[in-house]
């Protein structure tokens, strides 16, 4: 089977993707919707074990960057106690105000799966949304930040008990370039047996 893909594109768009963050992105300029959809198509393409598609995705843009502005910055005060730092609330309420789109990531758990297969699943989801972003122009990241990990954040995100919140992926324009990525040799990370 011949390919009808250039191999080498698709190299030059693995190694020359890197994350651009909210300072880099230029303000106000909003990514049409069909091209958020076309990065989320993209995501649903991923693998996964039996078929689960564990991913699922939360969209905000306009008003709704607000919502979770302030969603983020009043239960990081409910549950932070005396490691509340009023510097990481304001963060919390200002950094979605200054993106395109923000997509909370969730994993919604298989019964019949270890929970480790469900994060790949979803890590490979990411990836395919990092990517496609890249190819589209586009600037984002993936943070495990903000309220995270926090129980209570579930229900705003759709989500039951046994689920997670994964994190969220910024999205914008690229007003500033990353700079030059950089990894060691490959080889320093590969054991080859061939007999």
């Amino acid at each position: 089977m011949t390919s009808s893909f250039d191999p080498q594109q698709l190299n030059e768009l693995i190694r020359t993707r890197r994350s651009v963050f909210v300072p880099q992105f230029e303000p106000s300029k909003v990514i049409p919707d069909a091209i958020i959809w076309q990065l989320l198509e993209n995501a649903n393409w991923a693998p996964s074990h039996k078929r689960t598609e564990p991913w699922r995705f939360v969209v905000f843009s306009g008003a709704g960057l607000q919502r979770l502005a302030r969603l983020q910055a009043d239960l990081y005060q409910q549950t932070a106690g005396f490691k509340f730092n009023p510097a990481k609330h304001e963060k919390l309420l200002a950094s979605p105000l200054q993106c395109s789109h923000v997509i909370a990531l969730g994993l919604h758990r298989s019964d019949d799966l270890p929970e480790i297969e469900d994060v790949e699943a979803v890590a490979c989801a990411v990836q395919n949304l990092a990517l496609s972003a890249h190819a589209y122009g586009l600037g984002g990241f993936w943070s495990s930040g903000g309220v995270t990990y926090t129980e209570e954040a579930k229900a705003f995100f759709g989500l039951g008990s046994s689920d997670k919140l994964l994190g969220f992926f910024h999205l914008g324009y690229v007003r500033t370039p990353g700079s030059a990525g950089k990894r060691g040799p490959v080889q320093d990370k590969v054991r080859w047996v061939a007999e």
